[in-house]
């Protein structure tokens, strides 16, 4: 009897495989089909497709005929050999049309340095690096200085191409355009980060902006009691962030920085740009950003 009953427990099984079996496939075959198109997404459709983000900037002490001006950022622009000239191009050029008055750079314009042939690319791309009506500011990034971001002749050619391409690189320096005070810092993790060197000498009374590429700058003791916006790069957004989860990748010490904008303590603003290029063409959920800024007086 107990073989009987075993026996037809298999038979119950195998006609159920059996009459299942096509139902089993098609959910295989869907579940292949949605990872495939998830990565095809991530690898060839979500690191082109620019998210063009508008927000206001309050700005202290900021000039009467400044107010409705726009500012633009963008960032880690990643030049190099996992590279898509044509998309980088036609953004710029779409940024271009929007006629920011102020465009600002915050970093990484190339990926690991190997030889001089990526400072041609750079030539062929930034020379269509879109420009602000009364000014063009650019910073430093950690892979602008070559290997293990510590080339600081590799960091200077950089500098110099952008500065002649109409770029004005600030390298631990400040530069005031039309009453706007733009405070750059060098890259943290390079060779010539010195901060104090520019905020030991800085306007509070003036209306200022500082550049940084690295936010966990933001932590350190180098503010001399600035007030206001700090804009940087850096992290690509975590480069792929899955629903409810923390970003993969986030190359930052304080895990709080990802991207957007974040309010800090003593009356400072941090916006991360999620960055234009990327290392590696791969993003999920977080998309590649050109920040469009429009300027209006702080409330004091």
């Amino acid at each position: 009897m107990k073989q009987l009953c075993t026996r037809y427990l298999y038979t119950d099984l195998l006609i159920y495989f059996m009459m299942n079996r096509r139902k089993f496939m098609r959910y295989c075959l869907a579940l292949g089909a949605g990872g495939l198109g998830l990565g095809l997404y991530s690898w060839q459709v979500e690191p082109y497709w620019v998210d063009w983000v508008k927000l206001t900037m309050p700005v202290r002490h900021l000039p009467a005929e400044l107010a409705g001006k726009t500012l633009m950022q963008i960032s880690d622009i990643h030049i190099g050999k996992r590279f898509n000239y044509d998309y980088i191009i036609k953004t710029f050029r779409e940024a271009q049309a929007l006629q920011p008055d102020f465009v600002v750079f915050t970093g990484d314009y190339v990926s690991t340095y190997k030889d001089k042939v990526l400072f041609h690319s750079l030539e062929e791309v930034m020379q269509h690096a879109p420009k602000g009506r009364l000014g063009t500011v650019g910073i430093m990034g950690n892979h602008d200085y070559g290997k293990k971001f510590a080339e600081k002749e590799v960091g200077n050619e950089v500098a110099a191409l952008l500065q002649q391409l109409g770029i004005h690189m600030l390298r631990n320096e400040q530069q005031a355009y039309a009453g706007l005070n733009f405070i750059g810092f060098d890259d943290y993790w390079g060779p010539s980060f010195d901060p104090g060197k520019v905020m030991n000498a800085y306007n509070p009374e003036q209306a200022g902006i500082v550049l940084c590429h690295n936010p966990d700058v933001c932590d350190l003791d180098i503010w001399n009691g600035y007030k206001g916006w700090i804009l940087a790069g850096h992290t690509h957004g975590g480069q792929a962030r899955p629903p409810f989860l923390d970003p993969l990748i986030l190359p930052v010490k304080n895990k709080r920085y990802t991207s957007g904008k974040i309010e800090l303590e003593k009356e400072r603003t941090l916006y991360i740009n999620r960055a234009l290029g990327h290392l590696w063409p791969l993003r999920f959920n977080v998309r590649p950003e050109v920040t469009l800024f429009t300027l209006e007086p702080a409330i004091v």
